[in-house]
């Protein structure tokens, strides 16, 4: 008997279709599991446990902490699935907090999410996904795949302000094939809030994380100091020809971009940090025109269009250098497979080395993949 294509597309009844559903124990993908169990999938569960289960049980508003473990494992009670938790401290640090700490220290502006779902989540996690044989994983990313005429497509989320392609530009072809975004295509955050009260899940009304996990209320300085002790030592705040202005406490205390509290009086025109040299301990500061980039270097690329990035000289595309900013449209001159010069047809500001830059094509949700800004201001 052949059997119709289920909602995840396999040829099969759900109950022989087993998926691995990665669990942060917040909203999102505790839906992802329930609907799913509902839908009568052979489910399991799984949450890992990231980093110093001590300090995160004091925290909230994160994602990894053990409350959020516990979470998880009562919707997969309440759901009747098995959960397992998976101790992946030491790739965790090696994968993504030294990086972030060196990036940081480097002047750059790093985004460790990304990191985690390049290195942990869509490699070590899918990996175990299939030792378990699991036909598929499924998170609860806002983000949709599709199927192309060449295979599947990764789009962004159908709610653009749930929309969280900019951190899963890196997931290849091949990771593609294997995951499942089951919320992508809701309308709202609300839906989803929904879909977890009809579940009946305890957790319904917990509030989203904002911080990155590992970075208790965003202070940033303080986890770098513990990482990298030094890195706070003060030095000179530096015009763009080098006269000193005046004294810093510390170059990780600063972004890119930034206006406020750089304590220089006195002056006529505003000034803004434009560059970080942790090697000379300097804070760089000029005008506000100085922040503004046309030519963004990327490499690291990862390209999802159909045809190889370097079968044509320039594509006309649509980029974004923040995940905040709406895509705007860019020209990517490719150098290489993996490298290319990005040119932004409008000027932005505070485009800085260590963000990613992520490729849409112009007029539908499409994601052509991106890279990794590695020379800005």
């Amino acid at each position: 008997m052949t059997y119709p294509l289920n909602s995840l597309g396999f040829a099969k009844p759900p109950s022989e279709t087993r998926v691995v559903v990665a669990m942060s124990g917040g909203v999102d993908s505790s839906v992802v599991a329930a609907q799913l169990a509902e839908e009568g999938y052979d489910v399991i569960g799984v949450t890992l446990q990231l980093y110093d289960h001590g300090a995160a049980l004091a925290k909230k508003g994160a994602c990894c902490a053990g409350r959020d473990i516990h979470d998880a494992r009562r919707v997969a009670e309440e759901m009747g699935f098995p959960h397992y938790v998976l101790d992946y401290e030491n790739i965790f640090r090696e994968a993504v907090i030294d990086e972030f700490a060196d990036s940081y220290l480097g002047g750059a502006t790093p985004v460790p999410c990304i990191r985690c779902n390049e290195r942990v989540k869509f490699r070590d996690l899918l990996a175990t996904a299939k030792d378990l044989d699991a036909d598929c994983m499924a998170t609860g990313h806002y983000i949709q795949r599709k199927s192309g005429a060449l295979g599947p497509e990764l789009h962004a989320a159908a709610d653009s302000t749930r929309d969280q392609s900019y951190f899963l530009f890196s997931t290849t072809a091949e990771q593609l094939s294997y995951l499942r975004f089951p919320l992508g295509h809701l309308p709202s955050k609300d839906a989803t809030r929904q879909l977890a009260t009809r579940y009946g899940l305890a957790i319904a009304d917990k509030p989203d994380s904002q911080d990155i996990c590992f970075v208790p209320n965003g202070d940033y300085a303080s986890v770098i100091e513990k990482l990298r002790p030094g890195a706070a030592d003060p030095g000179d705040i530096v015009d763009m020809e080098g006269t000193v202005l005046g004294t810093h406490r510390g170059v990780i205390h600063y972004t890119v971009g930034q206006r406020r509290g750089l304590g220089i009086g006195g002056l006529v025109d505003p000034l803004y940090v434009v560059r970080l040299d942790p090697d000379a301990r300097q804070v760089v500061v000029g005008p506000k025109e100085a922040l503004s980039t046309r030519i963004v270097p990327v490499r690291e690329i990862n390209w999802l269009g159909d045809a190889p990035l370097t079968s044509q000289a320039v594509w006309e595309v649509e980029v974004k250098v923040r995940s905040t900013r709406p895509p705007r449209p860019a020209l990517i001159r490719p150098l290489s497979a993996t490298e290319a010069e990005v040119e932004l047809l409008t000027p932005e500001e505070g485009v800085s080395a260590g963000q990613a830059c992520v490729f849409y094509s112009g007029g539908d949700s499409r994601v052509l993949g991106g890279g990794w800004i590695w020379r800005g201001h």
